[in-house]
């Protein structure tokens, strides 16, 4: 096993990605993406962070957040978002994976990877990157043509913000290069 350890930063802006086990299209139902959306708001109801930005797709998400300056604790976050979600899924009547007998006493669940992956945001520069990374994140996969047809993400609030133009996507983003080769996918 690698020897991983996270990089806590108080006040860090950080880019996340977390995946279903075994990539399985999980959030392809608009029953399940609500069950995903309504655990994030109550825990962001209960958790200081702010979400700058997040991208829903079949298999996996994207996100931003931004910390408070006395706060570091993503990973309590993230813990507390895919319970919340898990629970909420097997309550639904979703037929959850069966899992062997270790991995229950170990209190998986088998909906989520085991990790996430996240980066800490070092410059306005990086978090421009990982921003359009986001939100061109369905054109890459092939889902759609424009970051405007897909309807699980924080793209249309940037858009009504003035942060990106409306025809913003219309081509690959340069910025995109400097960070495809260290991104988890």
């Amino acid at each position: 096993m690698s020897d991983y350890r996270r990089w806590y930063v108080p006040g860090g802006t950080y880019f996340f990605t977390l995946v279903v086990e075994n990539r399985r299209p999980l959030f392809a139902t608009p029953e399940t993406r609500a069950l995903l959306g309504n655990a994030l708001r109550t825990i962001h109801g209960e958790s200081p962070f702010r979400t700058v930005a997040m991208v829903l797709l079949p298999d996996h998400l994207h996100a931003i957040w931004q910390l408070p300056s006395n706060d570091c604790d993503y990973s309590t976050g993230w813990q507390r978002i895919k319970a919340r979600f898990t629970t909420d899924l097997r309550c639904s009547g979703y037929r959850m994976p069966k899992l062997s007998l270790a991995r229950q006493n170990r209190g998986e669940r088998g909906i989520w990877q085991r990790r996430f992956w996240e980066h800490v945001i070092r410059d306005e520069a990086e978090l421009e990157a990982y921003f359009d990374y986001i939100h061109w994140n369905p054109v890459k996969h092939g889902y759609v043509r424009h970051p405007a047809e897909w309807e699980s993400t924080t793209y249309h609030r940037h858009v009504r913000s003035g942060h990106y133009p409306k025809t913003w996507g219309s081509t690959e983003p340069s910025t995109l290069g400097c960070i495809d080769d260290q991104l988890c996918e």
